[in-house]
């Protein structure tokens, strides 16, 4: 499998294209933005002038698209002009009946499909570090694990078809809700007079360490990896976050699960993106929740 299309070049999926190319891979790329096509075709990636032409005659056909609606929108026209037998890995984080039915019109048009969303942020999208979290029967696993070795350290099986986009959810939303508890603490430790440090020495050797604190704490100065100490420009952006807890909050209800604390920071991310800081870093929320 030496011909890859690789359909969104943003910010997630250009990096990841560019790891397919130094692995060898003759991959032809699209995006609907002009500075995503002229950024990938730096990294080597071959342009195509649609996304069907990208996709005609590959073996693998890879998906990084905003929403569950951007991906059925384009899949719905697109298998069709994929070559029969041919791999689609979808990498989109989107909502699990939206991933259904992409595997659903993939198997129709005769084709192999993979779900499998990712964690790793740009980092690990320019790094090839990403963990993919794939929902497919062990066939179709077994195919893609080629290609998703090259652009990341982890591929973990999660399930049938949606299964690595509830695995995606899950995460997230336990992602989104740890981001905001730490704020707040430090926001309280603040209050009370304590400075950053001696907050962030106290809790990363006790009982309320987690890696949100250990990579990505809220607070400049203190973890080198933090998007505080650049002014919040981001890795992970809070209009990505919000969709996510949103996606989590939509999961929740289909499913009958009752996820009260989630739901009230899916609430305070809609907020804060209202508010305009759509483009910061999640971790920016800290500001919101001063305010």
């Amino acid at each position: 499998m030496k011909r890859i299309a690789f359909i969104g070049l943003g910010r997630m999926g250009g990096p990841m294209a560019a790891n397919l190319v130094k692995a060898g891979y003759d991959v032809a790329g699209f995006d609907l933005i002009p500075d995503a096509r002229a950024n990938a075709a730096k990294d080597g990636i071959k342009i195509a002038a649609s996304a069907q032409h990208a996709a005609e005659g590959v073996d693998v056909t890879i998906t990084m698209l905003p929403t569950g609606k951007h991906v059925i929108a384009l899949l719905t026209g697109l298998v069709l002009t994929m070559k029969k037998g041919s791999l689609l890995i979808e990498c989109s984080t989107i909502d699990v009946d939206s991933a259904r039915a992409a595997h659903a019109l993939a198997s129709e048009a005769g084709l192999i499909s993979v779900d499998a969303p990712v964690s790793g942020g740009t980092k690990g999208a320019a790094e090839g570090t990403l963990t993919f979290m794939c929902g497919a029967n062990d066939g179709a696993l077994a195919l893609a694990e080629p290609v998703l070795a090259k652009m990341g350290q982890k591929i973990i099986p999660c399930g049938g078809w949606g299964a690595g986009q509830a695995a995606k959810i899950c995460n997230n939303m336990i992602l989104g809700v740890n981001m905001i508890v730490v704020a707040e603490a430090f926001v309280l430790a603040e209050k009370l007079g304590l400075s950053h440090r001696a907050m962030f020495d106290v809790v990363s050797t006790s009982s309320g360490a987690s890696r949100v604190l250990t990579s990505a704490c809220p607070v400049p100065g203190i973890v080198p990896t933090s998007a505080a100490n650049n002014g919040f420009k981001p890795g992970f952006t809070a209009a990505l976050m919000s969709k996510d807890m949103q996606l989590s909050q939509a999961a929740a209800a289909s499913a009958g699960a009752v996820t009260p604390v989630a739901a009230r920071a899916a609430s305070l991310y809609a907020d804060y993106v209202a508010a305009g800081n759509d483009a910061e870093d999640f971790s920016g929320i800290i500001n919101f929740i001063r305010r």
